[in-house]
């Protein structure tokens, strides 16, 4: 069984949140797109996985504010349009990329 990544370090600024994977690896996800990937039963059905967040409800500017650990699987973000109740697991970020 393959072990869960786990990032050696999280950084957020007005424009993004940066996971350090390892001393040479890291991976940039842009503030809006990573609100827009929020899992929480208020943005995504949770039986059909449909998504219920209207993208165009998500400013163009929304900032992280505040970053705080869930576990050793992942992180929770408040957001500066008032949500924070989502989680982002380590593995989800990993698969999914950024830039």
């Amino acid at each position: 069984m393959a072990a869960l990544p786990v990032p050696i370090g999280i950084h957020r600024d007005d424009h993004q949140v940066v996971l350090k994977w390892s001393e040479t690896e890291q991976t940039a996800y842009p503030a809006r797109d990573l609100r827009l990937a929020c899992q929480c039963a208020q943005c995504r059905n949770e039986m059909t996985g449909e998504v219920l967040l209207d993208p165009q409800t998500i400013p163009d500017d929304i900032k992280p504010l505040l970053i705080s650990l869930v576990g050793g699987y992942g992180f929770r973000v408040d957001w500066s349009d008032g949500h924070g109740t989502g989680i982002y697991t380590y593995e989800m970020l990993r698969r999914k990329g950024g830039r």
